[in-house]
């Protein structure tokens, strides 16, 4: 069983696959989009922890950047219900210290902005990963409780829960929030809104 890589980066897609040499083998390596940007560059070498997922008869390779990142999905793969696709979209949108949180705090809304997440599937993860995650995480799960931190994440709830009492859904909210920074609620609405309006 494969558990991790360091080779060189030969291609990447935006689907959130890419081809890494080792020892002159190629391995396809799925990821979420954004550990697809960040791994770095064609060319480069790269080192990923690896998640050896068997279905069958197929075999498919899962990189994170990071080990918590790993224990995060396989921990979602414990889940009922929950296969590779949706862990890897759950942790595309949330990371691993901000599930931990959302866990805590039985965060429904903002599971939701994972795409294909609906109410009942996301409560039902919640209580599910309440028991998961520590055992898998271990002190990484534990909440942090930076005064900043949790400042930031209770603005960022009501500007997101403001646009979706406006009517827009899940997913055009988690598109205009993903890098909007600050701790004012009404300018944060103000430049949403104005991003949505362009769309």
């Amino acid at each position: 069983m494969i558990g991790s890589l360091r080779g060189v980066l030969l291609e990447r897609s935006e689907e959130g696959k890419v081809l890494v040499e080792v020892s002159g083998v190629g391995y396809q390596v799925m990821m979420t989009p954004t550990t697809t940007v960040s791994i770095g560059e064609i060319g480069q070498e790269v080192f990923l922890y690896i998640h050896h997922h068997f279905r069958e008869a197929d075999q498919t390779l899962y990189g994170f950047l990071s080990a918590q990142e790993r224990s995060c999905f396989e921990a979602l793969l414990m889940a009922h219900g929950v296969g590779p696709s949706l862990a890897l979209a759950v942790l595309g949108v949330h990371g691993p210290s901000e599930l931990s949180q959302l866990v805590v705090e039985e965060d429904v809304a903002s599971l939701c902005l994972v795409p294909g997440v609906g109410k009942k599937t996301a409560s039902r993860l919640l209580i599910e990963l309440k028991d998961k995650l520590p055992e898998h995480l271990g002190a990484f799960a534990t909440i942090n409780k930076d005064a900043t931190v949790a400042s930031e994440r209770t603005v960022m709830a009501e500007v997101r829960d403001a646009l979706i009492g406006l009517g827009y859904s899940a997913e055009e909210t988690r598109s205009v929030l993903t890098d909007l920074e600050g701790d004012d609620v009404a300018v944060l609405l103000r430049e949403a809104l104005q991003r949505l309006a362009v769309k």
